[in-house]
C-alpha cells in the first residue's frame, strides 16, 4: 500500500525540525585574546621605534629606545665620584706608612733609652715621654685605619647609585615581552615620552579564547579540560568548525550579556566559560563564535 503524500511531507518536516535542533549551538559568545599594553619605562625622546600595527614581533625583540644621554652623563659623573673616593684610600695608606715609620723610630729610641736608664745615663721622664709618643703613634694609626670603613661604605653607596643608573639605561630600551601581533600603536619616533606612557598593544593570536555563556542546566555537563566543538563564520552561508578546550568556568552566575540574541535569554542567569582555541589565522578579536558540547 502506498504511503499517503501528506504523511511523507509530515515526516520530512519532523525530520527537518529534529535536524535543525541538533544543529543548534549550546552557547554563543565572542573571541578574545590576552592583550598586553607595553609602556615606556623611561623619560625622554623616543629616538627609535620600529613597531607597526599588524606586524608579528618575537619575544625579547628590541623595538625601540629612549634617549639615554643624561643617564650616561650621570653614570660617568658617579664613576668619577667613586674613583675620587677610592683615591682617598690611597692617601690614607700613605699616611699610615708615615705613622708606622715614625713608630719604628720611636721604638728604636725607646730601646736606646731603656739601656741608658739601666746605666743611669737617662731619666725616667725621658722614658715616659718616649712611651707617650709611642702610644700617640698607635692611636694615630688606628684613627687613620678607622677611616677605611667609612670610605668603603661610601664606595658601596656609590656602586648602588651606578647600578640604579645602569638599570635606568636598560629600561630605556623597549623590549617586546612576548611573541604576538601588534594590535594598536600609540607612539611615534621622536616623540617625548614619560614613564608609564603606553607605546603599543600586543596579543598572541596563535591561541584565542572564546568566552561563551551557559545556563545553569548546562553547568553539570561542562567540565574544565573537556573538548567542545567550536564554530565561527567562514562566509555568509557556512561556518568553519574546529575544537577547543574548556579552560575556565565562572564560579558565580551573572545576567546574560546584551550580545545574546533574544530578550528572553538576556534576562536569564548564566555562567561565563572560556574555551581555548588554536587560531589558524581566521579568528579575530571580537568575532562571534559558538560551541556545541561534544558529550552533553
Amino acid at each position: 500500500m502506498k504511503t499517503p503524500r501528506y504523511m511523507i511531507l509530515l515526516l520530512a518536516l519532523l525530520l527537518g525540525g529534529c535536524a535543525d535542533q541538533d544543529d543548534q549551538p549550546d552557547a554563543w559568545g565572542t573571541f578574545e585574546a590576552t592583550e598586553i599594553t607595553v609602556s615606556a619605562m623611561a623619560n625622554g625622546k623616543l629616538l627609535q621605534f620600529t613597531v607597526q600595527e599588524g606586524v608579528v614581533l618575537d619575544s625579547g625583540q628590541l623595538v625601540g629606545f629612549v634617549d639615554t644621554t643624561d643617564l650616561y652623563l650621570k653614570k660617568r659623573q658617579t664613576i668619577d665620584q667613586r674613583n675620587a673616593t677610592a683615591s682617598r684610600k690611597t692617601d690614607l695608606q700613605a699616611q699610615i706608612s708615615v705613622q708606622e715609620q715614625n713608630r719604628e723610630n720611636i721604638l728604636v729610641e725607646k730601646n736606646r733609652l731603656e739601656n741608658l736608664l739601666k746605666a743611669g745615663a737617662a731619666t725616667q721622664k725621658q722614658m715616659d715621654d718616649v712611651t707617650a709618643a709611642l702610644r700617640l703613634a698607635d692611636r694615630q694609626i688606628a684613627a687613620i685605619r678607622s677611616q677605611f670603613g667609612g670610605l668603603d661604605d661610601q664606595i658601596g653607596s656609590i656602586n648602588q647609585q651606578i647600578a640604579q643608573v645602569e638599570e635606568a639605561i636598560r629600561n630605556a630600551y623597549v623590549v617586546n615581552p612576548l611573541k604576538g601581533t601588534v594590535l594598536v600603536k600609540y607612539a611615534e619616533p621622536e616623540e617625548v615620552v614619560a614613564f608609564g606612557k603606553p607605546l603599543y598593544k600586543i596579543a598572541d593570536l596563535r591561541e584565542m579564547i572564546l568566552r561563551v555563556y551557559i545556563s545553569g542546566s548546562q553547568l553539570p555537563h561542562v567540565v574544565i579540560g573537556d573538548e567542545v566543538q567550536v564554530q565561527y563564520d567562514r562566509d555568509e552561508k557556512s561556518n568553519s568548525v574546529t575544537t577547543g578546550t574548556i579552560s575556565w568556568i565562572s564560579p558565580t552566575a551573572e545576567f546574560t550579556p546584551k550580545t545574546i540574541q533574544t530578550k528572553a535569554e538576556r534576562v536569564n542567569l548564566v555562567y561565563a566559560v572560556k574555551v581555548r582555541v588554536t587560531n589558524d589565522g581566521a579568528m579575530k578579536i571580537g568575532m562571534p563564535g559558538e560551541i556545541k558540547l561534544i558529550n552533553p
